[in-house]
């Protein structure tokens, strides 16, 4: 397959897919004698591992070393996945069941158990601790702890009003300095409260802001269409200009 039809087969852009190339995180198996990156089975197999893990929001860089490992066990990880999606579903199924309740019966039954996601929550924060080596994720796991549900919510609307703000400049030029100036704070943003955001992850993240899924269109929901786009070029000019 070329880079066009995996794009279009997993619906990661292929912006995204060429910088997994760059990382050396999903190479072709082949390059054409006309330059076109080809890919085989493994190589899609492969690409399946890179998003189950991305669903875990491992950093690029640990999918990396997880998959590259002699001593990762993957059949571990894909188990790790599988019970999560399961729990994900039996939660979806208890909240449909709720939902109907109350709008085809009028059930009024004070029960909240079907939001409680807890359980799920611990499943996943485990679930990382069992494979997160790097720094970043260490600093992120000890900055994170201790918080409550409302920290880490109000955390995520000031991390996604930034995005806001980004995307009402989109009218700029991404280089514009009013442009830079959120693009700093974003970045320190990300150090204070997460990690500390090197400029090197700073851009590997403007990518997957802009690589397609939940993220992107999260990202474009808080600022307009074409945010999470104009932000990583952003990222990109400012990154440049640090060198």
């Amino acid at each position: 397959m070329t880079i066009h039809e995996i794009s279009e087969a997993s619906g990661v852009s292929v912006r995204a897919l060429r910088y997994y190339d760059e990382i050396g995180l999903f190479a072709p198996t082949e390059v054409s004698e006309a330059g076109y990156r080809l890919y085989d089975d493994a190589a899609l197999y492969r690409l399946q591992l890179i998003l189950l893990f991305r669903e875990l929001e491992f950093p690029l860089g640990e999918i990396g070393r997880i998959l590259d490992s002699p001593d990762a066990d993957r059949n571990a990880a894909l188990s790790q996945q599988i019970k999560l999606l399961r729990m994900k579903k039996e939660h979806l199924e208890n909240l449909i069941t709720l939902a109907l309740g109350l709008y085809g019966l009028g059930v009024k039954k004070l029960d909240f158990t079907a939001f409680d996601t807890r359980k799920i929550d611990e499943y996943e924060r485990q679930a990382k601790a069992s494979w997160g080596q790097t720094d970043e994720y260490k600093e992120y796991e000890k900055k994170s702890a201790g918080r409550t549900p409302e920290e880490n919510q109000r955390l995520s609307v000031e991390f996604m009003r930034i995005f806001e703000e980004i995307g009402e400049c989109r009218h700029l030029e991404p280089s514009d300095p009013q442009v830079q100036a959120l693009v700093e704070r974003l970045q320190d943003y990300i150090t204070e409260h997460f990690y500390t955001c090197s400029d090197e992850i700073l851009v590997s993240l403007g990518r997957a802001y802009a690589g397609g899924g939940a993220l992107n269109e999260n990202i474009d929901k808080a600022g307009g269409e074409g945010t999470a786009e104009f932000a990583c070029r952003a990222i990109e000019a400012y990154c440049a200009n640090r060198k």
